[in-house]
């Protein structure tokens, strides 16, 4: 795992469109902890946290966007209905 400096800003926007997007496509979300993104080993933007306590991860893409997430928890929050065919709006 490679680790790139990322500035204040950055980090903070990527932090910001990953809570808003776990926020806005899974129920019940009480709390999501989140540590400072870093640039695996393909050269992809990644960033790691827990959602009410249950492990992920997210790639996300130069705009900060998320291309992909890995779900590490069997009791991770379930997706909201309306979120399950297509991603909601983040």
């Amino acid at each position: 795992m490679q680790r790139e400096e990322y500035d204040e800003e950055t980090i903070k926007e990527a932090k910001a469109s990953v809570t808003s997007y776990i926020e806005n496509n899974y129920e019940s979300i009480e709390q999501i902890t989140l540590k400072d993104p870093y640039q695996g080993e393909m050269g992809s933007f990644k960033l790691e946290g827990k959602a009410n306590g249950e492990a992920f991860s997210v790639m996300l893409n130069n705009d900060l966007t998320i291309s992909v997430m890995s779900i590490q928890s069997e009791h991770f929050p379930e997706k909201k209905e309306a979120c399950k065919e297509n991603i909601c709006d983040y």
